[in-house]
């Protein structure tokens, strides 16, 4: 003859997990509230300005002796940078030859990352063969400033094409995504402002679930992580 027993909750077993979930819940709420506090002051740690990374960009354009010179205008943009801002404000990547192929969204090319830190970034990206993917849906304002050749977008229910020739500036806001083409031979200065970490996943995916491209992924997050620590080692989250 056997017998069964039952398993009862003790009532101290009881109060323990109802602790542990209110202490869990008042963690979750202080975290969002901190979140919330810090998106609303992260301005301060902004260094770049879209309208002079335009101008800039610009300038770039101007000076190349060839307008399909993609390689004159990233050097020219780097040490016009270098020249501007000092080394106690910003912390900023002078060697153009770091370029590493990029693939998010679908898209493949190629970029030199001019700045990173926690709420920017600035990169020269672009391929001579052409791509298309999705832009990702982000956390951060994008600004594409196109140097050479031109890339289209568009974003339902707008079922219109973006065109955006050498020289413009595609503005892409915070938490707005679209479908986007750069034709055969372009590149863009792309800056971004806000929380940069949280754009991470998206740009590592394709290489770690299609691509396997592991010397790649490798070579991003070495040079974004080594400018990262740079700039958090003078203040500049």
């Amino acid at each position: 003859m056997t017998t069964s027993k039952t398993k009862t909750k003790t009532p101290k077993a009881s109060g323990s997990c109802l602790k542990k979930w209110f202490f869990r819940l008042i963690a979750a709420a202080v975290l969002y509230v901190t979140c919330q506090y810090l998106d609303t002051i992260k301005h301060r740690w902004y260094v770049f300005e879209p309208e002079s990374l335009h101008q800039l960009a610009k300038a770039a354009i101007a000076a190349s002796p060839d307008p399909n010179d993609a390689w004159f205008m990233a050097n020219y943009i780097a040490k016009n940078l270098t020249e501007t801002y000092p080394q106690t404000q910003i912390a900023l990547n002078p060697n153009p030859s770091e370029w590493v192929f990029s693939n998010a969204g679908g898209a493949m090319g190629a970029m030199y990352v001019i700045h990173a830190s926690i709420t920017e970034y600035l990169i020269v990206f672009g391929t001579p063969i052409g791509t298309e993917g999705h832009t990702g849906l982000h956390t951060a304002d994008d600004y594409f400033n196109i140097l050479v050749g031109e890339q289209w977008a568009f974003s339902p229910p707008n079922l219109q094409m973006e065109r955006y020739p050498a020289g413009s500036v595609h503005h892409l806001p915070r938490g707005q995504m679209k479908q986007y083409k750069m034709h055969e031979g372009c590149f863009a200065l792309e800056y971004a402002r806000g929380w940069i970490p949280l754009m991470l996943p998206f740009g590592l995916a394709d290489v770690l679930f299609s691509t396997l491209d592991y010397v790649s992924f490798y070579d991003t997050a070495r040079i974004s992580g080594r400018e990262m620590f740079k700039n958090l080692l003078i203040g500049k989250i």
